[in-house]
């Protein structure tokens, strides 16, 4: 007890530059003589310092590129022969492919063209309602005609469509790999629609 009395008395008397230098002795910046570290020491102490520095910093830019960099494989073109013009009657729409290709085959008595399944609001999968005749999406309530045209709901535009091309063996082949946008004014290509 006696000591450290001692101790904190000798702290109190001290000059500011005295009690400076303990505080930089303790933390190991001068030696017990007073004495600055060697230039060798702190040139190792630096680089350690930024080594450790840039490991964290790489660490952490790693971690936050799984969330940046979508996990798609953009070299890989879904493509689907889904038979000859005449599996699709006229005024009909075809769900056989709503969910292993995510679209849906419509022939609307003029051409026939292949819609995607994800609502242009915020992505939700509107159904066909037969009766009705037209796509309704259950989360906001968008309505889409035969054709995929908006005409209820929050959903700003029509629904996107697909590439149909007829294969040589006369089969109808869709392309997920091109999208038609119609505010674009890409209904009109003809890569996008088949006419019959």
């Amino acid at each position: 007890m006696a000591e450290a009395r001692d101790k904190s008395k000798a702290v109190e008397t001290a000059s500011p530059r005295d009690q400076a230098v303990r505080k930089l002795q303790e933390k190991g910046v001068l030696n017990m003589d007073g004495q600055p570290m060697p230039r060798r020491k702190f040139l190792i102490n630096l680089a350690l310092a930024w080594a450790t520095f840039a490991a964290a910093a790489g660490g952490a830019i790693t971690a936050l590129s799984a969330f940046l960099i979508p996990r798609v494989d953009f070299t890989k073109v879904e493509t689907f022969k889904i038979g000859p013009p005449s599996n699709f009657p006229p005024k009909t729409v075809n769900e056989d492919y709503k969910a292993k290709g995510k679209f849906w085959v419509i022939n609307d008595g003029q051409k026939i063209i292949a819609i995607s399944v994800v609502c242009t609001h915020l992505g939700c999968t509107p159904n066909w309602m037969e009766t009705e005749r037209k796509f309704k999406c259950p989360c906001h309530g968008s309505g889409f005609t035969m054709v995929g045209k908006n005409f209820e709901g929050p959903a700003p535009t029509w629904l996107r469509r697909y590439e149909v091309s007829l294969a040589d063996d006369g089969q109808i082949v869709v392309n997920k790999g091109r999208l038609f946008y119609e505010e674009k004014g890409e209904f009109v290509d003809p890569r996008s629609y088949i006419a019959v």
